[in-house]
């Protein structure tokens, strides 16, 4: 295919463009690996690029080395495990009402900003936290999936995709004696797959990272999911949560290293579950759903 000068100039421009936001996010992700693999002295003194210099897994040994770490990590996989199906059965079972016409749901506006309110305002820390008291959530398991089981800003992406599925699809559906639930698990869902696999990968990073709810939720540190044990532990260092054993580790582990080690381990699972998602970005939701 011949190119214009003008469409060559313009691909030279868009790879130069691509290549350097691609540097942007890979080389600071590198430079952290390398620090967290580097000895403290060559770390305080700078010789950290994106190679590791003098080669040393103390940093992981700190932060693997308690039983705590492991009683975390099975909570933040349960977080996971839980919360992810609680988040997109909620979305389905609300996107697919308000992506309906007025005619069609009469209430629609009102739910519609009604849940869009809770985007832009907010009631406050203390407020949430009498609520979620009130109803003896604290220190429980499931003070860190029920505040936080309706996504609003997924309801919404999910409500667009859906409004874009053809009307005659549903409506061949209604007249096969198919019903609500039938309609949006055999056809919608399928349909939208695309946006469904982005709103979950959405879903697992949210809940992945949290480590505000455990430290604010939980009283005690056993409770903790993994971000928020981390943070206790490397970030402000709470001795309170470590054993004797634990303290030989501030002798050769830094500040830097160690928390380039947590940020690691923190990341690795969002990157293994991402490769498995991310096909699903560029498809199209309704490619496909109408034969001739």
């Amino acid at each position: 295919m011949h190119l214009s000068k003008q469409q060559k100039i313009f691909r030279i421009f868009n790879c130069v463009i691509l290549s350097i936001l691609c540097l942007s996010c890979i080389l600071p992700f590198l430079n952290l690996l390398a620090i967290s693999f580097s000895s403290s002295p060559q770390v305080a003194a700078g010789n950290v690029s994106f190679w590791p210099e003098d080669f040393t897994l103390k940093s992981y040994k700190f932060v693997l080395s308690k039983s705590e770490f492991y009683r975390a990590f099975f909570i933040s996989v349960m977080k996971v495990l839980v919360g992810v199906p609680v988040n997109m059965i909620i979305t389905l079972l609300v996107a697919y009402p308000l992506s309906k016409t007025k005619a069609e749901f009469r209430s629609r506006n009102f739910y519609m900003w009604f849940f869009v309110i809770t985007m832009v305002f907010s009631g406050g820390l203390v407020p949430w936290y009498i609520i979620i008291s009130k109803l003896h959530l604290i220190d429980s398991f499931w003070a860190l999936i029920l505040p936080v089981a309706v996504p609003v800003y997924n309801i919404v992406m999910l409500t667009n995709a859906f409004k874009d599925v053809p009307k005659g699809l549903e409506e061949a559906a209604l007249i096969d004696g198919a019903g609500p639930l039938t309609i949006l698990f055999r056809i919608y869902a399928p349909l939208c797959k695309a946006m469904l696999a982005t709103l979950v990968l959405f879903s697992i990073v949210s809940h992945w990272n949290s480590w505000f709810e455990g430290l604010i939720l939980m009283n005690r540190p056993d409770n903790y999911p993994l971000q928020s044990y981390l943070q206790t532990v490397v970030v402000n260092r709470d001795v309170t949560l470590m054993s004797n054993s634990d303290l030989q580790y501030f002798n050769v582990v830094s500040d830097r290293t160690s928390k380039a080690a947590q940020m690691f381990v923190a990341t690795l699972p969002v990157i293994i579950v991402y490769p498995f998602l991310q096909k699903y970005f560029t498809t199209g939701a309704t490619v496909g759903a109408v034969k001739e």
